[in-house]
């Protein structure tokens, strides 16, 4: 995992060197072009000047794109491992799926209630009440 980190820091440093050299390459500018008034030789001074700067620019970029997609290969690379253990993981998750018996499921009552019943307050009992002793009647004295 650290290699990849360093692989995607690396690409991201490659493309910063490539954008640098491209804009140096921009500000050479186009060729330089002969200017009459000059000897022929001077003139030919001038463009292999040009020429030398251009191509010693052009051949860091390449050194640096080489660079970049080599990075780039070994990224695509380690995708690819990533890619091939997931699917090995759930061919294995999937096979173990398949395996595994059913179990049956706990008896359960057949006929439902409707709806739930609404819970009681939690207390004890009640008890009949106890009959009182029948009194006497009152004798008359």
């Amino acid at each position: 995992m650290l290699s990849e980190i360093s692989i995607s820091n690396n690409i991201s440093e490659l493309r910063k060197k490539i954008a640098q050299i491209r804009w140096e390459l921009d500000e050479l500018g186009d060729p330089v072009q002969e200017i009459p008034e000059m000897i022929t030789s001077s003139n030919l001074l001038r463009s292999n000047e040009f020429l030398l700067k251009s191509d010693a620019k052009k051949t860091v970029l390449l050194s640096i794109y080489a660079q970049y997609s080599e990075s780039m290969e070994q990224l695509l690379s380690s995708v690819f491992e990533i890619q091939n253990d997931l699917k090995n993981i759930l061919t294995e998750q999937s096979s173990m799926i398949k395996s595994k018996p059913k179990s049956k499921p706990k008896s359960k009552p057949k006929s439902k209630p409707k709806s739930k019943p609404k819970s009681k307050p939690k207390s004890k009992p009640k008890s009949k009440p106890k009959s009182k002793p029948k009194s006497k009647p009152k004798s008359k004295k």
